[in-house]
Formats: structure tokens, C-alpha cells, sequence
């Protein structure tokens, strides 16, 4: 899962591919499935499509209104449970419940996540895109693995992004408790921890015969802009002083429909099979950075994350701060 690893294969889909395309080829009747985030943005997408292929999903939510308010014209099998990333006894308590009624768990989409929020700590003082985007996925999938380990064929994916690029892990400082806060560096840091999870997950799955990967979905307008100004996407070149879309941003975002279909490839694609742990996008293994490239910002991985020596290192770090909670 080193840069090396990182060569695009020759996928029949691409970055304007949508999710119900993507699993056209699969039959998936049988399967369960757990999306978290499944209920808004592209994780309800996510959800449309797995449900529409006849799989079992359910949908970890913090507000059960809201959620079934969002899913209730999705036709197929799914449930809602409460769960908060932030609160890590939550996560514990759904895993038990899910370890109850569940024989078996074959997809675990970890897809819920914040962006560039103000200042806030989270569980015992994390930094709160940390705790919720990598601490609360990598406390719920531990408490999984024996539901993974029990299908013949469980994948897990991860959503990274982009914002990787912005940060690797600041190994002495990664709650921000000495370093003034910056909420790009700490979503970009969350991000390339997503990354680096998938990365070390893939080795603790394979003698079960399970998978995992990280996708970088797209640019998408989602609720995961909530926290983010007018002004500021403004500035950002996203959208225009009416609020309406750019053009830079009708050119490179997605839809919703379009930004879940990476994740679904990576969920079910032949072609990863020998590929454990890597970073993709656009329905394809993401290539590392071409630093001379006019879209380095925007494509490939950095080597901070899809490397297996960082990787490991989180996990050790991530199991210690699980253990103090």
C-alpha cells in the first residue's frame, strides 16, 4: 500500500460515472451493508444505490427524524440507528446492537465526516475533526471486525479527500494543544488519517478475506459545507456573490449521484482485489502526485498517505487514545 502500490488500473467507469452505473454489473442481493452519513449528501446516494441492488443497509444517525425524513422515498431494505461519531460509549453501544442482530457484516462505508469547523474538542479532548472523522470511524470498525471477519468477502471504505494534501499527521501536535488551531490543516490532517486507516485495516482484514480502501469522492456541494461562510466559498472560487455555482465549479464538481460512485467501485470492484489499502478516485486507484502537473492540488495521492510505516503508526496511536477514553 506504498506510493508503488498506487497505479491506476483500466476501470470501465469514470469521474462523472454515477453509483447506479457502477453497480449495474453486481448482484448484491444477500448483502449487508453499514453507511454511515448514509442519510445526507452522498452517503444517501450511497444508500439509494446499495438499497436499489437489493442490499440490507443501515444507516447510523444522530437525529432519527431527520434521517428518516431523508430516506423515506428510498425504495429497498433500510434501517436507521442512533449512533454519534463524537461519542465514542455511542459507538460502542451501536456496535453491540449491530453485534446482536447481525450474523455478518460485507460492507462498511465510512463515510460520515465535518469539515473546516470552528475550534471544538470532542470524547476525552480531541480535536474534533480528528475524533469524529478518524476516532469515531476507527472505534466503530474495530467494534465490527468480528461482524467483517465473519463474511467471506467484507470491504471497508474510507472517505478520505483531497484535503489530505493539506496536512500529514502532526505527529507532536495532532490534538492542536501547543499550535494555534487552523480548521484547514486539521480537515486535511482527519483526511490523511482516513487515508492511513484504510492503509493498516487492509492488513488486519486479509486473512479473513477482507478488503479496504480510501476514496477521494470529488468535489461535491454537500451538507459537509455547513460550517464554511458565504464569503469564504466565495473566495474559495466555489460559488458566486448570488450563491449560485462558479463556473470553475460546474466544471469539477460532481453531483451527489456522481460523487458516491468511487466509493461504490471501491465497494464491489474486481479489480481491487490485489490491490488492498490503496487510495482512489474517480473510479480508478489514484496515481501519486505529479508535482508538475496544473492539477496537483486537485488529483493523486500524497506519499504521506499511502504510506505503511505512517500507517501503522496511527493505528498504534489511535488504539492508545481509544484505550484512555
Amino acid at each position: 500500500m506504498a506510493k508503488s502500490d498506487q497505479v491506476p488500473v483500466e476501470s470501465a467507469f469514470h469521474r462523472m460515472s454515477t453509483g447506479e452505473e457502477v453497480l449495474t454489473p453486481h448482484d448484491l442481493s444477500g448483502k449487508v451493508a453499514i453507511v454511515t452519513g448514509g442519510y445526507s449528501g452522498i452517503g444517501l446516494e450511497t444508500t439509494r444505490a446499495l438499497a436499489a441492488k437489493g442490499v440490507k443497509v443501515i444507516v447510523p444517525v444522530r437525529s432519527k427524524q431527520k434521517a428518516e425524513d431523508n430516506l423515506k422515498d428510498i425504495e429497498g431494505d433500510v434501517e436507521t440507528a442512533l449512533m454519534d461519531l463524537s461519542n465514542i460509549p455511542s459507538v460502542h453501544a451501536f456496535a453491540d446492537n449491530m453485534g446482536k442482530a447481525l450474523s455478518k457484516l460485507d460492507l462498511l462505508i465510512n463515510n460520515a465526516g465535518i469539515m473546516a469547523t470552528p475550534q471544538t474538542r470532542v470524547g476525552p479532548g480531541w480535536e474534533s475533526q480528528f475524533g469524529v472523522n478518524h476516532m469515531g470511524h476507527f472505534a466503530l470498525t474495530n467494534a465490527l471486525m468480528p461482524l467483517l471477519k465473519n463474511s467471506t468477502s467484507a470491504r471497508v471504505v474510507c472517505l478520505t479527500s483531497t484535503g489530505h494534501k493539506l496536512s500529514p499527521i502532526r505527529w507532536d501536535d495532532i490534538q492542536f494543544e501547543s499550535d494555534e488551531y487552523n480548521k484547514w490543516i486539521a480537515y486535511g490532517q482527519s483526511k490523511t488519517a482516513n487515508a492511513l486507516f484504510a492503509n493498516a485495516l487492509s492488513r488486519r482484514l486479509k486473512n479473513a478475506g477482507g478488503l479496504a480502501f480510501s476514496v477521494h469522492p470529488g468535489g461535491i456541494f454537500t451538507p459537509l459545507q455547513r460550517h464554511l461562510p458565504k464569503e469564504e466559498m466565495v473566495e474559495l472560487g466555489w460559488i458566486n456573490e448570488d450563491g449560485s455555482p462558479t463556473e470553475l465549479a460546474k466544471q469539477g464538481f460532481k453531483t451527489p449521484e456522481q460523487g458516491c460512485s468511487t466509493t461504490l467501485w471501491a465497494a464491489t470492484s474486481e479489480l481491487l482485489e490485489n490491490k488492498a489499502g490503496v487510495y482512489c478516485e474517480d473510479c480508478n486507484v489514484a496515481a501519486p502526485t505529479d508535482p508538475e502537473s496544473p492539477m496537483a492540488r486537485y488529483s493523486g495521492v500524497e506519499h504521506h498517505g499511502c504510506d505503511d510505516e505512517s500507517a501503522e503508526r496511527l493505528w498504534e496511536i489511535s488504539e492508545a487514545l481509544l484505550k484512555a477514553v
